[in-house]
């Protein structure tokens, strides 16, 4: 399983980090070591001392494929579920004021919480509203209406440099909100009024 990431494919959280807003996708990969399953605890990492949440939608490969045009992307997704995209934004900060990779900042041990899924003809047609809570607090909120490159464009894009497998998934991008985690804080994810995920800061 290989899991690729979507970088600032909110305008808004493109703007929040002072970022340029992208006219083609940022894509970039997390081993399949950073997945955090079945709601286990978060442990912050030593190397780190600024890590933040990013809630995301994900997709679930559920057919491979390879140069998927866009009006068949879909066809090729099983379910959605949602996540959260750790970061380590000093070390982040740190890789690219030197111009370099900034995989370690992202693609670390547990840094990509998986959620439940849904099946994909179980959700209503439409956007998706997500939102994640901190605490029993809001802190982001986003509906997939505003992402700047859309599921289809998405899966299209992946795929005519890597072929997508079964069971890989795609996390789709963060909208503005992000912030730090601390020892203690609870972390939830919602689709609607569905709740996907819960992860506890250790």
């Amino acid at each position: 399983m290989t899991i690729y990431c979507i970088g600032r494919n909110y305008a808004e959280h493109a703007r929040e980090l002072n970022n340029p807003v992208p006219t083609e996708p940022i894509i970039f990969s997390k081993p399949a070591t950073a997945a955090l399953r079945e709601n286990k605890a978060f442990y912050l990492p030593d190397f780190s001392q600024n890590v933040h949440y990013e809630v995301e939608v994900l997709l679930k490969v559920g057919k491979p494929g390879r140069r998927i045009s866009e009006d068949k992307a879909l066809e090729h997704i099983s379910h959605i579920g949602l996540g959260i995209d750790f970061t380590a934004r000093d070390i982040q900060d740190r890789c690219k004021a030197k111009g370099h990779p900034w995989e370690i900042a992202k693609a670390f041990d547990h840094s990509a919480v998986i959620g439940d899924w849904i099946s994909r003809e179980e959700l209503p047609a439409g956007s998706i509203r997500f939102s994640l809570l901190k605490n029993k607090q809001t802190v982001q909120q986003g509906d997939t209406d505003d992402l700047i490159f859309p599921f289809e464009r998405l899966i299209s894009v992946i795929s005519g440099y890597f072929t997508l497998m079964l069971g890989d998934i795609i996390f789709t991008g963060t909208p503005e909100g992000v912030g730090q985690v601390h020892e203690g804080d609870l972390l939830e994810g919602y689709i609607g009024e569905r709740r996907m995920f819960w992860t506890e800061v250790r």
